[in-house]
């Protein structure tokens, strides 16, 4: 009589199923597994992992650069991905060019980031760079590859044809891959640096802080990575009174197989509302989202999803010399949440005077104007419950300005959660990066790691100590013998307690200060996986 057993293979590939963005392999069958032995669950390093970029925008002089990145050995906790499995990471331009959902009305049409507001040209300066860009590219063509870990690589394109990408990595390439996409535009209503860390396809989005304010235009970005599903989005706006009437078709927005659809956000909703938040759920299939907001005064950035709901958030890497701070937050409970609000500084943890609380009612976005909170004090914004024992879970960013007049320039900084095992955060500079790290507990010991360089450079690692309650902000290592640009890649130490990490770029230009900020969750490079308390076996002959 044959016994087969069923093995942790299949365990992996089903919650591989669930989580949508990665698989797993099982230990060698010759290799028992000691952790599953005494009915633990086992880690083990993801080895297929999906990033979806954006397409950068609209603009005819905007410049994009895509870093790519893999931390070198494998997954984290001493596990490594398998050196023998083959191994590749590229990411390819979506299929078709970028979309809008909802038709735009001619006397509507946001105007292009190179013309103003009557229709009239700058000059002639988009028109020569129109007239440099290269073909279309064409979707089996990569345009980026990345080769081996610890080592990045990256890419530039310019121009308002720059697609959406859609890329994959497996094998020992798969643990911590990261791609950052940075643009920036130099002029015009959507000027700016605009930043985000591609991301892994989902179900759920939450975007708190979109705005239908007449001086903005945001966008939900909508990238399908399947080329055999259709992906059928819903999108829902909450004002401050609940949920916004909508004119959404009912059968939801389709995003084709392998492409990628905007949908201009004022368009969605049947009445007037400034700051919202954004739920993107897919009934099909599944999509990377992210929001693209632009303000006539403000220039424009990326809006990530904040991290799921929770009673207790943080949002690290608000700039020293921020002039503006905007908290807008969101209940999706049933339950009203009450926010007790503090600031981590590099001295500690203080109560801002006259923001110190802030009620969301459930179902309804609220907001708490923070002005220049930090006054020339980098630090992390931290929401907990105002009386201990009740926390409700909300979801929360904040919309950071630096500079004033029209010189503003804005940013966007969504709750994220601790990183429990490895971040990275790619493109970094030889000059113009602050890492923050923020310890909102307990003290924490964080290994920071500057990779090598994408043109040339020796990786160089330091370790920094978060005293409990404070916010660490950094002008991070260097390669020595730097060339291009490098990876930053965070591990808290073991024995200290949660640490929220966000790296900041500053690209000053023409007297304005550009600036983008990214937070750097869990790469979860590592998943565990469950096992199974008895030998299960399937009988034949």
């Amino acid at each position: 009589m044959n016994r087969t057993t069923l093995s942790l293979l299949a365990a992996a590939t089903a919650l591989a199923a669930v989580t949508g963005f990665a698989a797993l392999t099982a230990p060698d069958a010759g290799q028992p597994d000691t952790q599953a032995q005494a009915g633990t669950p086992s880690r083990l390093p993801v080895e297929r992992s999906s990033l979806l970029c954006p397409a950068p925008g609209t603009s005819d002089i905007a410049e994009t650069t895509y870093t790519s990145f893999t931390p070198a050995g494998g997954g984290t906790a001493g596990a490594a991905a398998d050196p023998a499995a083959e191994s590749s990471a590229e990411l390819k331009p979506s299929v078709g060019t970028l979309a809008d959902a909802s038709p735009v009305k001619p006397e509507e049409k946001p105007a292009k980031d190179d013309e103003k507001k009557d229709g009239t040209e700058e000059g002639d300066a988009a028109k020569d760079e129109k007239a440099k860009k290269p073909a279309p590219r064409t979707p089996d063509k990569p345009l980026l590859t990345l080769k081996e870990p610890g080592k990045p690589v990256a890419a530039e394109e310019s121009g308002s044809d720059t697609p959406a990408l859609v890329g994959t990595a497996s094998g020992r390439l798969a643990p911590g891959w990261t791609t950052q996409q940075t643009t920036t535009v130099s002029a015009g209503s959507g000027r700016g640096v605009l930043g985000v860390s591609c991301t892994a396809p989902d179900t759920d989005f939450w975007f708190p802080g979109a705005s239908l304010a007449k001086d903005r235009q945001d966008y939900v970005h909508l990238t399908n990575p399947d080329d055999d599903t259709v992906a059928t989005v819903d999108i829902e706006l909450y004002g401050k009174d609940g949920l916004l009437k909508s004119k959404q078709e009912p059968g939801g927005i389709k995003v084709k197989p392998g492409a990628t659809t905007r949908v201009l956000i004022p368009y969605l909703a049947a009445e007037p509302a400034e700051d919202v938040t954004v739920h993107v759920t897919t009934r099909e299939g599944r999509v990377g989202a992210v929001v693209r907001a632009a303000g006539d005064a403000t220039g424009s950035d990326w809006l990530p999803a904040s991290t799921d709901p929770s009673g207790q958030l943080v949002m690290p890497g608000i700039p020293a010399d921020a002039t503006s701070v905007r908290l807008v937050a969101f209940a999706p409970g049933e339950a009203d949440a009450d926010l007790k609000i503090r600031l981590a500084t590099a001295s500690g943890t203080i109560t801002p005077a006259g923001a110190e609380s802030l009620r969301v009612k459930s179902g309804m976005t609220a907001f708490a104007d923070l002005k220049d909170v930090t006054k020339g004090e980098a630090g992390s914004l931290l929401l907990s419950p105002s009386q201990s024992g009740k926390a409700t879970p909300v979801v929360a960013a904040l919309q950071v300005t630096r500079g004033k007049g029209d010189k503003q320039e804005v940013a966007f900084i969504p709750a994220t959660a601790p990183v429990s095992g490895r971040a990275t955060a790619a493109d970094n500079r030889a000059k113009g990066s602050v890492l923050s790290l923020a310890a909102p507990g307990a003290a924490a010991e964080v290994k920071v790691t500057a990779s090598a360089g994408t043109e040339g450079g020796t990786q160089v690692v330091k370790t920094y100590t978060i005293k409990a309650g404070t916010t660490l902000a950094i002008t991070p290592p260097v390669p020595a013998g730097l060339k291009g640009s490098y990876a930053l890649t965070v591990e808290p130490q073991p024995g200290g307690g949660p640490v929220h990490a966000a790296r900041t770029l500053l690209l000053p230009q023409d007297g304005i200060e550009m600036f983008t900020v990214q937070t750097l969750p869990d790469d979860r490079g590592m998943v565990a996986v469950p096992t199974a308390e008895q030998d299960l076996t399937v009988l034949g002959d």
